[in-house]
């Protein structure tokens, strides 16, 4: 069914129709036209987590001096020209808002006509407002969060009963230089209203301000590369100049390396990091420069925790006695991460593609990942098979309901996986 034209010919009868579906879905009935694979896949995930569709759950708004703090810290921040400017006057002549929510479903903006946002105030769609799918239901902010890609979501597909009368349109914004997901753009407004090019439009939008960031990131990689270009011509040994986020500007007497993996909080000094080793630390106007150490530290204790219990938010945890760094995943690195996790022995790269792909011969594609994960864990993944390094403590954080394990996946050795937990065997894949 094609909600979003059956929506713009006739409102009212998609209101009708969507109801009857979700009426007869959550009280275990078969309906009469199936809802579409990814708000049944939605409403299954609230289902297993025990949200109420009859019942308003909200949780706490957040502070102005926090909405505040987030707003100072997101790279949304310098995007919000290009959402404005490409979204914010049709949304106003549609009867709409536009919001901006941060990776955690944070509502940090909200602008758009009066009316609906005053209507958007009694739905809790406030400044500060949480609209992750655990908390509020399927939507399109907290379900975009999840699956990774554009969702629309009209009327009675919303889980909740009381955001029925709603249609929501988001989109994701990642970080362009890693796939991080940065946040969510969403236009909402009044089912009647919503034009069925909508998510398009607002997908459109949101990869024009993932080229922005992209701009600006170059640009700043090129003023940090003239500062650190005199410096690093006057040195001996291996030096690389990284921006705050460990992305290269220059490199002397080394190979190029694209991002160095740092610390949270990392301070002038001495430090292990992993994909350099002993290494000087020093402030440059804009970064650091790591200056390799030909002496290098005692090797530190090291220890990998690998979470995959959230859909849509893995992550991977390196933990030494010189301190600790955290990185989400993408979808295609878990799978790849979690498989080596499994099996200590390792993979070659063959075995590594027939368990994803069931086709060992798409060795090019897992060689290609492999690389891109080796950037920021260093010579704490090993080759020759892909492993883990056997000092290295590894841990995987599995989801309480074995559905979701890496829900967005089809790899083989992932769905075995999910059938052994099912079962209670918990073997590996």
């Amino acid at each position: 069914m094609n909600v979003a034209r059956l929506a713009a010919v006739d409102a009212a009868q998609a209101a009708r129709m969507l109801t009857e579906i979700r009426e007869a879905t959550l009280a275990g009935q078969r309906a009469r036209i199936a809802p579409r694979p990814v708000i049944e896949q939605s409403w299954g995930r609230m289902l297993r987590n025990g949200v109420d569709p009859e019942r308003d759950r909200r949780s706490g708004l957040l502070s102005f001096d926090e909405v505040h703090r987030r707003r100072e810290e997101s790279p949304l921040r310098h995007v919000l020209p290009v959402l404005r400017e490409g979204l914010l006057s049709v949304a106003d002549v549609a009867q709409h808002i536009m919001l901006v929510a941060d990776a955690d479903g944070r509502v940090l903006w909200r602008e758009g006509a009066p009316t609906v946002l005053r209507r958007a105030d009694g739905l809790g769609c406030e400044l500060g407002a949480d609209w992750r799918e655990d908390v509020v239901g399927t939507n399109g902010v907290g379900t975009v969060a999840v699956v990774r890609r554009p969702v629309q979501v009209f009327a009675a597909e919303h889980f909740a009963r009381s955001q029925t009368s709603w249609t929501c349109s988001g989109a994701p914004i990642s970080d362009p230089r890693d796939g991080r997901l940065l946040g969510v753009v969403d236009v909402s407004g009044p089912l009647e209203t919503m034009h069925p090019a909508t998510l398009a439009w607002v997908d459109s939008v949101a990869k024009l301000a993932e080229a922005r960031l992209r701009e600006l990131h170059l640009a700043s990689l090129e003023r940090l590369r003239a500062v650190a270009a005199p410096v690093l011509a006057r040195l001996k040994g291996q030096a690389v100049a990284v921006d705050r986020d460990g992305w290269s500007a220059a490199v002397t007497g080394m190979p190029y390396v694209r991002r160095v993996a740092l610390p949270k909080s990392l301070q002038p000094g001495h430090r292990w990091l992993p994909s350099l080793g002993s290494c000087a630390v020093e402030p440059l106007a804009g970064g650091w420069l790591l200056r390799v150490e030909d002496e290098p530290l005692a090797t530190p204790t090291r220890r990998i925790l690998l979470d995959v219990s959230r859909p849509g938010r893995c992550a991977v945890t390196v933990t030494a006695s010189t301190g600790s760094w955290s990185r989400e995943l993408s979808p295609r690195h878990a799978e790849l991460l979690f498989l080596l996790a499994e099996d200590p022995a390792g993979h070659g790269a063959a075995g590594l593609a027939e368990d994803l792909f069931d086709d060992p011969s798409r060795t090019v594609t897992v060689r290609a990942e492999m690389s891109r994960i080796r950037r920021y864990l260093g010579e704490l993944l090993q080759h020759r098979p892909y492993r883990f390094r056997a000092d290295t403590e590894v841990e995987v954080v599995l989801p309480d309901d074995p559905r979701d394990l890496l829900p967005q996946s089809t790899a083989p050795a992932v769905i075995r996986k999910r059938n052994a937990m099912r079962s209670g065997l918990g073997g590996a894949p």
